[in-house]
C-alpha cells in the first residue's frame, strides 16, 4: 500500500462527505466543523467486520482495494500522527477508540485481534439487555474524558436500547498554539458579511507580518503554522476564502468534486500582506453521520446480513449499523486552536499568481482546514458562515 496515495484517497472521502455535509440543508444555514478522519475510522472498523456487497459498498465508497489497505492505513496514522506532541512543545493530542459488546455477543478472534492492534480500542463487556441507559452514559463519559471535557453528549438520548448489541466509539482531540500568536491588543471589530447580503460586526485578529497565502483563480488560500515539537510532524490550518462574497457553495462543490483539490491549491511561500483579518470563532456542530452515508449510497451497512465478521454466535448474523453520530468542536483565537471530534456507531440486532502583496481579509463566510502537512492528514475541516453563531 502506497501510503501517500492511501491518504489521497482519503482526503478525496473527506472532501466528497463534507462537500455533501455543507451543501445540505443543515449545512447552508449554520456554522460546520467535523472530522472526516474520526468518521473514516468507525466505517474502517465497520468493514473490517464486514464481507460480501456490504463489504464491497464500503471498500468502493473509501477508495481502498481491501480491508487490510485500510487497516494498514489506519495503524499507520495512529503511529505517525496521533502522538500527543505537547511534552516536545507540539501540539497536544489524542486519539483513543472503545468497544463497547454485550455479554451475549463474543467478539470473533479475528475481528477482536483488529480491534485490539490495529485499533488500539479499548474492549468493554456490558448488558444492553437490561442496562441500555447506564452503557449510553457510560460511552458519553469516556468521549467527554478523551476530548478534554468539549464533547459531553456524543449519543443522544434514546440512540441506545435493548436491541443494541454493539458500540464502536471514536474520539480526537488537539491543542495548538500559533507558531506567531496575535496581538490581542490589536483585536478589533469589523463588518461580516452573510450569505443573505445583511452584516455584522464581529472581532477580527489582525498581523503586519508576512503570511503564508496564494491567490488562486477565484478564492484565495492562508495558512497558519502551528508551534512544532521536536518530531517531524507538522500542523497547519489553512482558510480557504472565496472572491465573492456569496462564493462559498461554489468553492464547496469544487473542493468535493476535484480529486486533489485541497492539495493542489495550498499556499507554500511566505508574502507581505497589505489588509489582514481574521475573524475569532468557536463552533460546536453534531450530526448523525449514518444519514448522510445513505444519502451518499452507503446503505448496506444499515441493513441486516452483511455484518457477520464481528460476532462469534449465530445471533451476529443479524448485526446492522443503526446509527453513526458525530460531533465536532473547534475555538481558533489569537492564541491557537482547540478542537476536539467525536464518532460512535451503535449496531443493533433486528429483528498560483505572482504578487508583491496579498489582501487577505476573511470578512465573508469561508472553509477551513487542519492538516498534518508531512502526511497530508486532514483532521478537521468546517466553514464559518458567522463568526458570532456557536
Amino acid at each position: 500500500m502506497d501510503l501517500r496515495q492511501a491518504i489521497g484517497s482519503q482526503t478525496d472521502v473527506s472532501s466528497s462527505i463534507a462537500k455533501h455535509l455543507l451543501l445540505s440543508n443543515e449545512g447552508k444555514t449554520s456554522n460546520v466543523v467535523l472530522s472526516p478522519l474520526s468518521i473514516h475510522v468507525v466505517l474502517t472498523l465497520i468493514a473490517s467486520g464486514s464481507k460480501g456487497p456490504t463489504l464491497d459498498q464500503l471498500l468502493s465508497f473509501l477508495k481502498s482495494k481491501s480491508t487490510e489497505d485500510l487497516n494498514s492505513l489506519s495503524s499507520q496514522l495512529v503511529a505517525l500522527i496521533f502522538a500527543d506532541g505537547s511534552v516536545s512543545g507540539g501540539p497536544k493530542l489524542s486519539f483513543a477508540n472503545g468497544v463497547w459488546i454485550d455479554k451475549s455477543l463474543p467478539l470473533k478472534p479475528s475481528f477482536k485481534q483488529i480491534v485490539d492492534s490495529v485499533f488500539k480500542a479499548k474492549s468493554n463487556e456490558v448488558d444492553f439487555q437490561t442496562k441500555a441507559v447506564e452503557v449510553a452514559g457510560e460511552v458519553n463519559s469516556w468521549a467527554e474524558k478523551e476530548t478534554s471535557g468539549l464533547i459531553k453528549e456524543v449519543l443522544p438520548p434514546g440512540s441506545v436500547d435493548s436491541s443494541t448489541r454493539l458500540i464502536f466509539a471514536n474520539a480526537i482531540y488537539f491543542k495548538g498554539a500559533w507558531n506567531e500568536k496575535f496581538d490581542p491588543s490589536t483585536t478589533k471589530e469589523h463588518e461580516f458579511y452573510l450569505l443573505d447580503g445583511s452584516s455584522i460586526q464581529v472581532p477580527y485578529m489582525t498581523s503586519k507580518k508576512k503570511q503564508t497565502v496564494r491567490a488562486c483563480n477565484g478564492f484565495k488560500v492562508l495558512g497558519l503554522p502551528y508551534k512544532q515539537g521536536e518530531d517531524k510532524r507538522k500542523f497547519s490550518m489553512y482558510f480557504f476564502l472565496p472572491d465573492s462574497k456569496d462564493g462559498l457553495p461554489a468553492l464547496v462543490e469544487k473542493v468535493g468534486s476535484e480529486s486533489g483539490f485541497l492539495d493542489r491549491h495550498l499556499p507554500y511561500e511566505k508574502f507581505e500582506v497589505g489588509d489582514f483579518k481574521l475573524p475569532r470563532f468557536k463552533i460546536a456542530f453534531g450530526f448523525e453521520a449514518s444519514d448522510v452515508l445513505k444519502e451518499m449510497g452507503v446503505a448496506l451497512p444499515f441493513t441486516e446480513g452483511g455484518l457477520t465478521e464481528m460476532a462469534d454466535s449465530p445471533v451476529g448474523q443479524n448485526l446492522y449499523v443503526s446509527n453513526i453520530f458525530h460531533k465536532s468542536f473547534i475555538e481558533v483565537n489569537e492564541e491557537g486552536t482547540e478542537a476536539a471530534a467525536a464518532t460512535a456507531a451503535a449496531f443493533a440486532l433486528r429483528s498560483l499568481q505572482m504578487v508583491t502583496k496579498i489582501d487577505f481579509v476573511a470578512d465573508h463566510p469561508f472553509l477551513f482546514l487542519i492538516r498534518e502537512d508531512m502526511t497530508g492528514v486532514i483532521l478537521f475541516l468546517g466553514q464559518v458562515l458567522n463568526p458570532l453563531a456557536g
